[in-house]
């Protein structure tokens, strides 16, 4: 399984996902009314590392964080 953690203003509780890379998650979360909106501009962390491939492959056990883009003061 993969932890999924939606971060900052998407408001959405983590998820569990049995997935082998991004490119699934992307698929799965387009469906998702709550998070669709934001699939084009978040960034996506593996296991706190930034990625920039939907071909990344996952291991059970890894995290993936998707990071709103934010303002800063």
């Amino acid at each position: 399984m993969v932890k999924i953690e939606f971060l900052g203003p998407i408001n959405k509780d983590d998820i569990n996902l049995d997935i082998k890379n991004l490119k699934e998650l992307s698929s799965i979360l387009k469906n998702d009314k709550d998070f669709s909106s934001w699939i084009e501009t978040c960034a996506v962390a593996v296991n706190d590392t930034l990625v920039f491939s939907k071909d990344f492959e996952l291991k059970n056990g890894d995290k993936v964080s998707l990071l709103p883009p934010v303002c800063g003061g």
